[in-house]
């Protein structure tokens, strides 16, 4: 087991190294190129930063798949399923969809439309719904039909989930590494943990997709010098949706053989392992959210789905006074919690100690999320190693009233004039130490 650890680890290496590699040059390209729009309403940044990030994505993600095509282990991903194939084809359909959207503003239509013919390529080419596990009743088979509809469904709304979330700097990107880590994990358990052969291709997916976010992200963190774009977030999003599909649908439940007696009741004992496979619902339950959100307060007020507001969750942070890293980091915790607390309640799910363990966990998250409501005050003996808003009112106002001296300028010397001479010259005195007026005008 430890060779495909390496293998996978090389494949994760290589991905970040080629994304991270190839963000520099794709940043100069998009400053070439124009695509750098205007500030909009809705943007929490101040100036025009570059996009065009999911090309350097892009590059990554072609990488770890040549890589993993070379590698012992993972060789029969790609000899025994077509998978990689059709997650490659649909991928680069997307992302031209989406480097065209960078530069010219495609239509919210078109770019739906795009999608689905994307999802409809990955169809074709086998990755589909196959099944789907349902509490109570047992493995249900689909109809092609279903089954295609399904899948277009799933990369549809992952796709436009993880879009919608992209609005601060790294949050997308460390979003969906925080999703696909998660998904590693259990993915990883399915293959070697059970030996089911059919769950190797979305492993391989999770780990390439967590190099792609982990090779930007140091370039897109807050102040962000290059933004993902459409192109990168729609990538990210269908490869996401394309391991979620191919891990909920292919894998057959009944090959893990974890319980006897009748399917029903093998199902149904069985219910804290199908949580992580119900994919788009847990580890990017933070996204989907926000998503439906979206939707419905649009349509409230008699919009389309697609306009653009402010009224994200991550604008919603910002509006109750955290700052953008905090808000991120926020955002971070949440996604993690639910993505890793699934896998984890599904490895050990009568144990009670995960249960409150994850309610510990909840609670906290709410105390973050009210902090700039109720802001800690630290004792008295450390408020000289906090930042005066953590002190208390009298030393707070110490601390800024000997910052205000600290800031003040020093008095100017007096000007001395000198006195006409007879043949008009005049003597000036010591030098003002007053700036120029050409300087102050500039200041006004």
């Amino acid at each position: 087991m430890g060779q495909p650890v390496r293998e996978y680890l090389l494949t994760l290496c290589v991905t970040v190294a080629v994304t991270y590699l190839l963000t520099g040059p794709v940043r100069k390209f998009a400053i070439a190129a124009g695509a750098m729009p205007e500030i909009r309403a809705r943007d929490v940044h101040r100036e025009p930063t570059p996009r065009l990030g999911g090309i350097a994505m892009f590059g990554g993600l072609c990488a770890g798949l040549l890589v993993a095509d070379h590698l012992k282990n993972l060789n029969g991903v790609f000899e025994l399923s077509n998978e990689p194939r059709a997650l490659l084809s649909g991928a680069a359909l997307i992302w031209l969809i989406g480097v065209l959207d960078d530069k010219f503003e495609i239509d919210a239509l078109i770019k739906l439309g795009a999608q689905m013919i994307a999802a409809g390529v990955m169809v074709m080419q086998g990755l589909t719904v196959l099944w789907i596990p349902v509490p109570g009743i047992g493995t249900v088979a689909l109809t092609q039909w279903q089954g295609n509809l399904l899948t277009v469904a799933l990369v549809v709304i992952t796709i436009n989930a993880v879009n919608f979330v992209d609005g601060l700097d790294g949050l997308a990107a460390g979003m969906v590494c925080i999703a696909a880590a998660a998904f590693f994990l259990y993915a990883y358990r399915i293959w070697y943990g059970y030996g089911i052969e059919p769950a190797a291709p979305a492993t391989l997916f999770a780990a390439i997709l967590m190099g792609m976010c982990l090779g930007f992200l140091p370039h897109n963190m807050h102040p962000a010098r290059i933004f993902m774009g459409d192109s990168g977030s729609m990538l990210i999003g269908l490869v996401l949706a394309a391991g979620a599909i191919s891990i909920t649908g292919q894998v057959d439940p009944d090959t893990m053989a974890l319980f006897a007696g009748g399917e029903r009741n093998a199902t149904h004992a069985m219910l804290p392992v199908f949580i992580p496979l119900l994919l788009p619902l847990t580890i990017i339950a933070i996204p989907m959210a926000d998503l439906i959100l979206a939707i419905v307060r649009r349509t409230w007020k008699g919009q389309s789905p697609f306009a653009a507001d402010r009224g994200h969750l991550h604008h919603r942070l910002l509006e109750l006074g955290h700052s953008h890293s905090r808000a991120v980091l926020i955002m971070y915790f949440w996604s993690g919690l639910i993505a890793f607390g699934a896998v984890a309640y599904s490895v050990h799910s009568a144990s009670m100690w995960i249960v409150l363990a994850i309610a510990l966990l909840s609670a906290v998250g709410l105390v973050l999320l009210l902090l700039p409501r109720f802001t800690p005050r630290a004792p008295r003996w450390a408020e000289f190693l906090v930042p005066p808003r953590y002190r208390h009112a009298e030393r707070a106002a110490e601390a800024a009233a000997q910052d205000a001296s600290a800031r003040e300028p020093e008095p100017a010397r007096p000007v001395t004039v000198g006195v006409s001479g007879v043949n008009g010259a005049t003597a000036v005195g010591p030098r003002s130490r007053f700036p120029d007026r050409r300087k102050a005008g500039s200041a006004r």
